[in-house]
This record gives C-alpha cells, sequence and structure tokens, in this order.
C-alpha cells in the first residue's frame, strides 16, 4: 500500500508528484477511484506530462517519506539508484503546495517531551473548558475530527497523520494511566490530531491542546477530572464534581 507522501522519479532525483491544486481536484472528482499516493496513480496521470512511461511502473524509482517522522522509504528502484538526491528533495519540499492544510510540527508526547510545569490558573480553566467541549461533541472526538478532516484532504493524508501521531504517543500514554480513564485521555489524543490540519472545526479544540502542550494529560473517572505530568502520568491536580 502506497502512502503520504508518495513520489516517483526517472533516476535524477527530481520527484514527480501530486501537489495541492491536483489533489483538490482529484478529491473533488474522484474521491474513491484514484489514491494521490499510489505510485500507479502518479505514473498513469503524469505519463506524456512529463515524459513518456508508457504506463509502466517499472520505468521509474518508486519513494514515499512523512514529513511530520522524516521517515524515508525506498518503495522500489527500477533504474539509476537516485535515492540519496530524491530524499534531499523530499526535504526541501513546501509542504504547503502539496497538502495545504496539513501543519507540519513536532509531534510532542506531554509525559515525555515537556519540561514539568505548575499549575496555573490558565490550566485549570483549559480544562474546565476540555470538560465542556468534549461533553459537547456528539457520537466521539474521533469521529468528529476523522470525518472534519476527511472532508479537507484525501484518505492517505490522514492515515499518515494519525499513525504518526498515535504511535508517537500510543505506549507511553497508554501504558501511564489506568485502563479506567483510557477513554478519556483517548479523545484528548485525538483532539490533539486536529491541530495537524489549518482546518476549521465546529468544536473548538484549542483548550485541550493548550493543556496537552504544556504537558498536562487530562483524565476523568465518575469523580471527576484530573491532570497527569511526567513519565509516571503523576496525578498533579484533580477537579472533582
Amino acid at each position: 500500500m502506497c502512502n503520504f507522501c508518495s513520489a516517483i522519479t526517472k533516476g535524477d532525483g527530481k520527484l514527480v508528484l501530486f501537489n495541492w491544486e491536483i489533489r483538490k481536484q482529484l478529491l473533488k472528482d474522484n474521491p474513491e477511484q484514484l489514491n494521490p499516493d499510489s505510485h500507479a496513480s502518479i505514473c498513469d496521470y503524469f505519463n506524456n506530462r512529463i515524459y513518456y512511461l508508457g504506463k509502466r511502473e517499472d520505468k521509474c524509482n518508486k519513494y514515499e517519506y512523512n514529513p511530520l517522522t522524516k521517515k524515508f522509504i525506498v518503495d522500489q528502484i527500477n533504474i539509476k539508484d537516485d535515492r540519496a538526491l530524491a530524499k534531499r528533495n523530499f526535504e526541501k519540499l513546501d509542504w504547503k503546495t502539496i497538502v495545504e492544510p496539513l501543519i507540519i510540527k513536532k509531534i510532542i508526547n506531554p509525559l515525555i517531551d515537556v519540561k514539568k510545569y505548575k499549575i496555573i490558573t490558565e490550566d485549570i480553566n483549559n480544562l474546565k473548558k476540555w470538560d465542556s467541549v468534549r461533553n459537547s461533541v456528539p457520537d466521539s472526538v474521533w469521529n468528529f475530527v476523522r470525518n472534519s478532516v476527511g472532508d479537507s484532504v484525501e484518505d492517505s493524508v490522514w492515515d499518515s497523520v494519525w499513525d504518526s501521531v498515535w504511535d508517537s504517543v500510543w505506549d507511553s500514554v497508554r501504558n501511564s494511566v489506568q485502563d479506567s480513564v483510557w477513554n478519556s485521555v483517548r479523545d484528548s489524543v485525538w483532539a490533539y490530531i486536529s491541530s495537524f490540519f489549518d482546518i476549521k472545526y465546529e468544536y473548538d479544540f484549542s483548550s485541550l491542546i493548550r493543556l496537552w502542550e504544556r504537558g498536562f494529560v487530562p483524565s476523568f473517572d465518575v469523580k471527576g477530572w484530573r491532570l497527569r505530568q511526567g513519565k509516571n502520568a503523576k496525578i498533579v491536580y484533580e477537579w472533582k464534581y
């Protein structure tokens, strides 16, 4: 399966890939038929536009690059090996020209990557705002964020961001909190993922994002909310209903 962001080359390191204008048009015209991060689709689309491929994928090299994790994947070398130059060209890309709503930033694991801050009034207010927002979102935060993002970018971009953020925080956060409060923590992860897309959401997740980026993970049970901090997810604040 091809992942975001996929490209082909003709052995010269020059990336041939779908930019934002093409992706928008494909998303509008062929949301189910054409994957903008399929090497086959790239070959088919650019055949005779840039150079002759004869619709044969074995006449090009295939690469993938994740701009959040900086992971470079050599999918297939069919002609002159230009992986080093292709990787450098991926690293120099202006990602706004590839997926305009995508925000490229460091993925933060709040229990590991942030120094320990003391609780301030703003944190408490943000926790209360997050409680209100979470209670207002119908169904689940995941469904809401996924559906909102899905209207703006194709599945391959969403999947790449989702997998990157989830993989970066899942183990340490999950292993640090009890199963009884995991649902509320999971909602926090999903709301944080919304911050990687510059789109207008119906609900404002900024209160959770500010807590997350200050190193606090909110958790909820029948007694109320807690803010957790540090690699052992120590409870540093409690707000009881």
